[in-house]
């Protein structure tokens, strides 16, 4: 196996990666939003049932929240009702927008009471004050914690192969058949190179933000 073949399997798992981890975001983020509105929700029955899912999905392992969305429905129902890929983003999805939730949840709420009582006194609803004043002085002090679970995100797509998703670490352990492990190791450089890309970005919207005092 030469080098230019070994790389054009691992940049055909990268896809998948790469993927999964723009799909996880997408759907992660807003939903992370929502699920944040649950758990500081003034009805008290909503938001503890929020705080429990949310207790429950940080507290089970990423690799056996994949397991159970694939395989269980399967047991129950005798068909796989997800297919492999599609139950990895459903897990992956999930288990973020619970991470990001907490995020959101500390962010909002260090945000001064006196700024929604000035946008009251304003003529604004809470929602107007919410998206016209605090949204962005939230995303400024949630930036770090935020960027560090989507870089987390990067390295956890690994766990789709506990499935049989060809992702790249998958892609590089299939030449182990031959007797060659290099390629999984040089894999190292893909991440790091991924990884390098969002630290660049982050360093860029935070310098952009730097007019919001948190």
């Amino acid at each position: 196996m030469g080098f230019w073949e070994v790389t054009q399997s691992l940049i055909a798992g990268l896809g998948n990666t790469c993927l999964l981890f723009a799909l996880t975001l997408v759907l992660a983020l807003p939903l992370g939003l929502v699920i944040s509105f649950g758990s500081m929700s003034k009805f008290k029955p909503l938001a503890y049932l929020v705080k429990v899912f949310v207790w429950i999905i940080r507290g089970v392992p990423l690799m056996l929240q994949v397991i159970i969305i694939y395989y269980v429905p399967g047991m129950m129902f005798g068909t796989p009702i997800l297919s492999r890929f599609s139950a990895v983003v459903v897990a992956f999805v999930i288990n973020y927008a619970c991470y990001f939730s907490e995020i959101y949840r500390g962010g909002i709420e260090s945000i001064p009471k006196g700024q929604y009582e000035a946008g009251k006194v304003l003529g604004l609803t809470r929602t107007q004050v919410f998206f016209k004043i605090v949204l962005m002085q939230v995303v400024k002090r949630i930036m770090a914690p935020m960027s560090n679970e989507v870089i987390t995100l990067v390295k956890d797509t690994a766990l789709a192969r506990v499935i049989m998703i060809v992702e790249i670490i998958q892609a590089a352990q299939n030449f182990a058949a031959y007797g060659l492990m290099w390629p999984l190791f040089y894999t190292a450089v893909f991440y790091l190179a991924f990884v390098g890309i969002l630290t660049l970005l982050f360093g860029y919207l935070e310098k952009k933000l730097d007019y919001y005092k948190a």
